[in-house]
């Protein structure tokens, strides 16, 4: 990584802290560049407007829940080649990492971007929305590999289950850091995991998977 890739992420560091911290708009680059250590110039070769950094920071944040993502599940199917077993293994490792994040984890840069959404234009808006549909793909694959093998005992919407897990996540987040318990998130995501065990767990009722209802738009 050149000097160039280092200072760039410097400042998507710095910018991020201060986001999560106190929002995207009341984040200016003034202190971003004070902060950084650089000159405006210098700021405006790596980012033309805000909108440029907002964008380069949801990549960068949406990157790092990616590789986790991989590094935890795919250690979970290295343990256990029943799909059921790797997901809540997955599950669990997903709860230890957000535990061991010391003074808790610091927030998330898509929720950041949707309680601030006017500030934004259209292609922030475009990739939160890609990124947070992704993420549900990834954990709708995994669903569905289990309902091969273990059925499911009650008539529930996969992309339902799907997105409950990024909701209980970021529900946590806030949660932790409103109540000041660092925990939080850790307790539902193993509360997320009781519940997912015991919707595949035998008996199943006939007729238990329900097809997906298209999006509306």
């Amino acid at each position: 990584m050149g000097k160039g890739d280092d200072t760039r992420d410097r400042l998507l560091a710095i910018a991020e802290a201060s986001v999560l911290a106190k929002g995207f708009g009341a984040t200016s680059i003034e202190e971003i560049i004070a902060e950084a250590g650089i000159t405006k110039s210098g700021f405006f070769y790596h980012f033309h407007d805000k909108n440029e950094l907002a964008r380069a920071m949801v990549k960068r944040y949406v990157e790092t829940n990616d590789r986790l993502f991989d590094e935890i599940f795919g250690r979970a199917r290295e343990l256990s080649d029943d799909p059921l077993q790797a997901f809540l293994i997955g599950l669990k490792l997903l709860a230890e990492t957000m535990s061991d994040i010391e003074n808790g984890h610091p927030g998330c840069i898509i929720a950041s971007v949707c309680y601030q959404e006017r500030l934004f234009d259209r292609g922030v808006h475009d990739l939160t929305a890609r990124s947070v549909r992704a993420w549900n793909a990834r954990f709708r694959a995994y669903l569905e590999q289990i309902a091969t093998v273990h059925p499911l005992r009650e008539a529930v919407d996969m992309d339902d289950i799907a997105d409950m897990l990024s909701c209980v996540v970021d529900g946590g987040i806030i949660m932790s850091r409103t109540l000041g318990d660092k925990r939080r998130v850790e307790r539902q995501i193993l509360a997320f995991r009781s519940f997912v065990k015991m919707l595949f767990s035998a008996p199943a009722q006939p007729d238990a998977i329900r097809p997906s209802v298209p999006a509306a738009g």
